[in-house]
């Protein structure tokens, strides 16, 4: 090696141990003192309001269980389904605490972790509809939020069944709005969200009427797909939730009954 090359690695090697390391998410969110939270809101019993419009909710309580354990303060950035990940793009919050379901396609896009909530499919129907289960859809018209699981499901539904109608709303007050007033027979949502929804007494006139033969919506948490260092601590953070019976605690709170579970056969332990 020639003494001149000798003298550039040196002074390279020397910037690199004198450049100060760039932190990462996890630094940043320390530092600031709060934990800015994307989670839907008209989303209950995971996201809503109470009578003195505070927000309330499976996802809130995440939030703020995962703001203690990082000894930052918790902000819930109020963000519609369709907004979630630009809201995350665009620097206006830190994490999707936002019963996102991790397909693919959103991986391209962000970081998504392991799941932390599991949902099953129903289907909610208008009582004037005629239609008293899943396959009663066929022919009819039928609504989901944009952009979520169901929505994308309920769609594909509507093509293979080659008759009736499917609209996306913007969010899901919107939906069960439209199916109390008739615009729509029926919707295929959670059913954590339609047994609350039914049970709210807020649209008149709806049911549920059986189970959507859907895949278990697993859902995760989400952030920079960049941000390795934060990714591991919301994994381990999520692993920590169930083994403390935390998950389990929150579950019985919001939701009530059986707490699935978020393994899945020959993948998640």
């Amino acid at each position: 090696m020639k003494k001149t090359s000798v003298l550039a690695f040196g002074l390279v090697a020397a910037t690199a141990l004198t450049s100060p390391a760039k932190a990462d998410k996890l630094d940043d969110i320390i530092s600031s003192g709060t934990l800015r939270c994307a989670v839907v809101l008209d989303f209950p019993p995971m996201g809503s309001r109470d009578e003195s419009n505070n927000p309330i909710g499976f996802d809130v309580d995440y939030c703020n269980d995962l703001a203690k354990a990082l000894g930052v303060t918790a902000e819930v950035v109020e963000t519609p389904f369709p907004e979630r990940i630009p809201a995350l793009m665009s620097g206006r919050v830190d994490v999707g605490v936002a019963s996102t379901s991790d397909t693919l396609e959103r991986a391209k896009t962000v970081g998504m972790t392991i799941p932390y909530f599991a949902f099953e499919m129903a289907v909610t129907a208008n009582d004037k509809s005629g239609v008293k289960s899943f396959e009663d859809m066929k022919g009819k018209t039928v609504g989901a939020t944009a952009g979520t699981f169901e929505a994308i499901a309920l769609e594909k539904t509507m093509k293979e069944f080659g008759a009736g109608e499917f609209r996306p709303y913007q969010t899901q007050a919107d939906v069960f709005l439209a199916l109390s007033q008739g615009q729509i027979d029926a919707t295929v949502s959670t059913s954590t969200v339609a047994q609350a929804t039914v049970k709210s007494g807020k649209f008149p006139g709806i049911s549920v009427v059986g189970k959507a033969p859907y895949d278990i919506d697993y859902v995760a948490l989400f952030t920079n797909r960049e941000e390795y260092g934060l990714i591991n601590y919301l994994n381990l953070f999520i692993n920590q939730q169930v083994r403390t019976g935390r998950y389990k605690e929150l579950y019985e709170k919001w939701v009530g009954g059986e707490v699935p579970s978020l393994s899945v056969n020959g993948v998640y332990r």
